[in-house]
């Protein structure tokens, strides 16, 4: 089961870390968040090491649908409403110039990089769309409605916003991470004030940058309260009636279509991990259905962390760890939002000030309907009797009989049948 991306290239790799060293900035996790930390921290001059547990990019980056966007969801609707205009603005002009500084980094790299027009569709529901467009409107973003779409299916009308991008993001991370200093198969078992500890040796730090995917410290900032985990899939489908953008619906259930080459990219079949789902066979039954003469040629999964109210908790750790920062609760838009994370982090890092960190504080209020579903779903799983119980908090396992992995419904930890850790929190094997 392996991503379209993983095809035909060729990553850079690392030395693992054998000894002792100092270091101004420890970075831990080598996804997109985390190399573009590097990669900014590295132009600037300042002294900083990355340490990956496993291959950079080995995980969630490889098996996004690569969608670099501002339009995630229906969301400014909710923001207006929820947050007011300003915050929504600000929202929206993170993401605006995260999707600016990705277009200025792929003109000098061949990753693919294509702008596009970025449409969420609804199946039956105008409503919701028109106040999606309203909201946009309101904070100065003037957004096209379609009455149809080059889907499959009819749809009760699209939201679309043009130039936004799509990419590879393997070709991208293989360009920009050469040079880096980055430390692979370099995992960090332990944390103790100002260093971390790995198998070959420690690396003592001064600052600290967690892009961990799932924050992996505790005792602080209540992350495994503030998150739960969404599994969902994807095929790559050749033979298949191409679109003209990309799309995704606005319902929680919905599939997502986007194009690389001669390929149709199809996603869905999401659910919160642990539970059940439509899965692959979902998707599987929609290219039979909608496209009868395709030919599936890649599928894969991927995980994301879902923050309590849609937007990402990117900055410091906790108020108890002054010196370390996180990004993390991406909600499913984990390029874009690597992109602003690194942009913000940076400055936070080296002490300047972001006009935009205000809006992705992790320490914002965590009073939301999403809590109390996060605290049940804990109380539930520490109570069921499992033979399985997760490493991180003791929750009790469910087996995924489609991917053949034993999951956590609490936070999202996933293990192989051998019980090798796939997904964190978890900090290791059963």
């Amino acid at each position: 089961m392996n991503s379209i991306w993983t095809e035909d290239i060729t990553m850079p790799r690392f030395e693992t870390l054998a000894g002792n060293l100092k270091t101004n900035v420890l970075i831990i996790g080598g996804g997109m968040a985390g190399i573009l930390c590097a990669y900014f921290l590295q132009k600037q001059g300042v002294d900083y090491i990355l340490a990956e547990g496993r291959e950079i990019c080995a995980h969630t980056t490889k098996n996004t649908t690569a969608k670099i966007t501002f339009q995630h969801g229906l969301i400014y609707h909710k923001l207006v409403k929820s947050m007011g205009r300003e915050t929504a603005r600000m929202y929206l002009e993170a993401n605006q110039n995260a999707l600016k500084e990705y277009a200025g980094l792929c003109e000098g790299i061949d990753c693919d990089f294509e702008t596009k027009t970025a449409y969420v569709y609804s199946l039956d529901n105008r409503r919701k769309l028109e106040k999606e467009a309203d909201a946009l409107r309101q904070i100065g973003l003037d957004a096209k409605f379609r009455e149809t779409a080059d889907l499959p299916f009819p749809i009760a009308g699209a939201i679309g916003i043009e130039n936004q991008a799509q990419f590879h993001p393997l070709k991208f991370v293989s360009n920009i991470a050469r040079g880096l200093k980055i430390y692979e198969n370099t995992f960090v078992k332990e944390l103790s004030e100002n260093t971390a500890v790995t198998e070959n040796g420690s690396i003592h730090f001064q600052k600290l940058i967690f892009t961990t995917h799932f924050p992996i410290d505790n005792k602080h900032g209540m992350y495994f309260l503030k998150m739960y985990q969404h599994r969902s899939y994807a095929i790559a489908l050749e033979n298949a009636a191409q679109v003209d953008g990309m799309y995704v619906d606005e319902a929680k259930t919905g599939m997502s279509f986007r194009n690389y080459g001669k390929y149709l990219l199809l996603g869905g079949g999401g659910h919160r991990t642990g539970k059940s789902g439509g899965g692959f066979g979902e998707l599987r039954d929609a290219a039979q259905k909608y496209y009868p003469s395709s030919d599936e040629r890649y599928c894969w999964a991927t995980q994301d962390c879902m923050s309590l109210d849609k937007i990402p908790y990117i900055g410091v750790y906790s108020k108890h760890m002054p010196g370390c920062f996180v990004a993390s609760g991406f909600n499913k838009w984990g390029m874009t939002s690597s992109m602003a994370a690194a942009m913000i982090l940076t400055d936070l890092v080296t002490e300047k000030e972001n006009p935009y960190a205000k809006v992705f504080l992790p320490s914002r209020s965590m009073i939301k309907p999403q809590l109390l579903c996060n605290g049940w779903e804990a109380v539930v799983n520490l109570l069921t009797i499992s033979k399985k119980r997760c490493p991180h908090l003791g929750c009790a396992l469910k087996w995924n009989r489609e991917e053949h992995s034993w999951d956590c419904p609490c936070h999202g930890s996933r293990f192989d049948e051998n019980g090798i850790c796939l997904d964190n929190p978890a900090n290791g094997n059963l």
